[in-house]
């Protein structure tokens, strides 16, 4: 899978929010937003997520309407691997410890997370 932009994963998170969408479409959900991207920038970025695999579309004329091939939890699981890979030299519990540090989790959300990994055991 190849890494996306900022910018192109802001457009994924607005396709997997629509499921399906023309550009126009996902140029209207950027609403409310502090950027919102130039048509014709919009554009260019939704055909590189074609080109990188993670939109594909259905041709209506020269207008196309494109849809997600990658899901937001396959994509999820990939971005997670390797932010633990790249910051937190591939420790899980490097991760958690950080959290814990910065007050971002607290003990009865570790409770639940033992309470997951016993069950899974």
């Amino acid at each position: 899978m190849k890494p996306l932009t900022n910018k192109e994963e802001e457009v994924m998170k607005i396709l997997w929010r629509l499921k399906k969408g023309f550009v126009k479409d996902i140029l209207e959900a950027y609403k409310g937003q502090q950027e919102i991207p130039h048509y014709n920038t919009l554009s260019t970025m939704v055909r590189n997520l074609e080109e990188k695999g993670y939109v594909a579309y259905k041709a209506y004329g020269k207008t196309h309407e494109y849809f997600p091939v990658i899901s937001k939890e396959s994509y999820r699981a990939v971005f997670m691997e390797k932010a633990i890979s790249d910051f937190f030299s591939d420790s899980y519990a490097h991760l958690v410890s950080q959290f814990a540090r910065e007050e971002k989790i607290s003990i009865s959300e570790l409770k639940e997370i033992i309470k997951l990994i016993e069950k899974n055991k």
